[in-house]
């Protein structure tokens, strides 16, 4: 365990990117975390990486090159601002003593669980002009889009799309998930826009540069100098086609694109949806800017939610199966499961593990209730009376267990799994859950990344 003098020097060491931004005052240093390595490696990258993009930008030689290079600052400024307010929240948490049941003892209150949460097929439809789509009247208006999708500190972005009025909506291909989401999230997707020159805007500079030129220094001087710079028959003897004899100019400089936020919304548990489902977009910018685009105002997506209990056993264990009405120790032995919108039952843990179809469910929904079985007098053991209403009737299983404190095991997950599927308790239909065999695919670096 670090002390609180060693992790400072530890958590901001002398030159490192996060040092040098405090001392600038561009960055506040976050409140001491030695409980968080990984946040605090993210937020030391993201510095280190803004800080060489934005040594790189000057250099850009290509418009592609400055394009990523410019995104790649929007992205980092957006990651150290996450990371540090993330920082902040969890030590402010940690001050007033929030604890999870397993830190918190038996009296602590249940804290739902984590989840996937994972948004795809991205659609915002445009809005053009019938002058500008259909009779391909006006300028050539193009811009360079992306999304930016944010929950917690955990920041993603989408390819960069070139939008033109031959466009009739923004695609953006490929899902995007959320390993660590809480049931209370917030995914905030933010649209940015950078205007773009037209085809022709840098490859006619050094010919009206030449135009300028013989038209100031006269006929035959201005002749001799556009010959020059062209390296053509008429240029002085011996230096045609070389490049000592050709005018020497500096190349036009890149223009540098500003990305703007374009338009913005925000999306929670309540709009976990087992379809396509159009949300409406908050419009930040007007049609003088640069960067506009028009937008419909809507955006079209599908997102799907997956928490972590649906996955992970809440408790597993041998339990008797205890008929109506009968009374003592008897009953059929099965091993159990607590999993997902039920509570599976085996006929031994060998057909758990072999994947085979469990010979009982008792369904777990919004409405089940769980308590304790005392002890009877005859020598019926602790257990859990299980309580869910089907067709309108109650319907109760008893479920002994061996011991009193394998029965009050078994009560705590039962009001632990209850509380984590509280929260989506009206997304248990498959089609609003993530599918199980989900898999993140590895980041893949942007070419500044690779540079830096």
């Amino acid at each position: 365990m670090y002390r609180r003098d060693e992790w400072s020097r530890a958590a901001a060491a002398e030159g490192s990117a996060l040092d040098m931004e405090q001392r600038r005052g561009c960055c506040c240093p976050p409140a001491p975390a030695p409980q968080e390595p990984e946040l605090q490696r993210a937020l030391e990258r993201a510095l280190r990486v803004r800080e060489g993009a934005r040594r790189l930008l000057p250099a850009c030689s290509r418009p592609e090159q400055a394009l990523e290079t410019t995104k790649t600052l929007v992205l980092c400024e957006a990651r150290v601002v996450a990371a540090g307010g993330e920082l902040q929240r969890r030590q402010e948490a940690r001050l007033r003593g929030a604890r999870r049941p397993s830190q918190g003892g038996p009296g602590a209150e249940p804290v739902p669980c984590r989840g996937t949460v994972c948004i795809s097929d991205l659609r915002i439809p445009l809005m053009w002009k019938d002058t500008e789509y259909f009779r391909n009247k006006g300028e050539l208006h193009r811009c360079a889009v992306f999304l930016l999708l944010q929950v917690g500190a955990e920041i993603h972005d989408t390819p960069t799309v070139l939008v033109d009025r031959t466009l009739t909506d923004i695609c953006f291909e490929g899902a995007v998930l959320f390993p660590e989401a809480g049931p209370d999230f917030e995914l905030r997707l933010e649209l940015y826009s950078a205007g773009l020159p037209g085809p022709g805007a840098q490859g006619s500079a050094p010919r009206k540069l030449a135009s300028r030129l013989s038209t100031s220094l006269g006929r035959s001087s201005g002749r001799r100098a556009r010959a020059a710079m062209d390296g053509g028959p008429a240029s002085p003897p011996g230096t045609a086609g070389t490049a000592t004899g050709a005018l020497l100019l500096p190349p036009p400089g890149v223009p540098c694109p500003r990305f703007q936020l374009l338009a913005h919304t925000t999306l929670s548990l309540a709009q976990v949806h087992d379809g396509f489902r159009t949300h409406d977009l908050v419009i930040a910018a007007d049609e003088q800017s640069p960067c506009w685009v028009p937008l419909y105002g809507r955006v079209c997506c599908r997102l799907a939610a997956r928490p972590s209990c649906m996955d992970t056993p809440a408790a597993t264990g041998t339990l008797r199966l205890q008929a109506p009405g009968a009374e003592g120790p008897g009953g059929t032995p099965l091993f159990c499961v607590l999993r997902g919108p039920g509570l599976l039952c085996y006929g031994s843990a060998s057909e758990a593990e072999a994947g085979q179809e469990p010979t009982l469910t008792i369904a777990v929904t919004k409405d089940t209730r769980v308590r304790a079985l005392q002890a009877g007098g005859q020598g019926q053991p602790p257990g859990v009376a299980v309580t869910n209403r089907l067709g309108g009737e109650e319907v109760t299983h008893g479920l002994l267990a061996e011991s009193t404190a394998e029965a009050q095991r078994w009560l705590q997950a039962w009001g632990q799994h209850l509380c984590d599927l509280a929260p989506s308790s009206n997304l248990l239909a498959p089609g609003a859950l993530c599918p199980r065999p989900l898999s993140r695919c590895p980041a893949v670096p942007s070419p500044v990344e690779a540079v830096l």
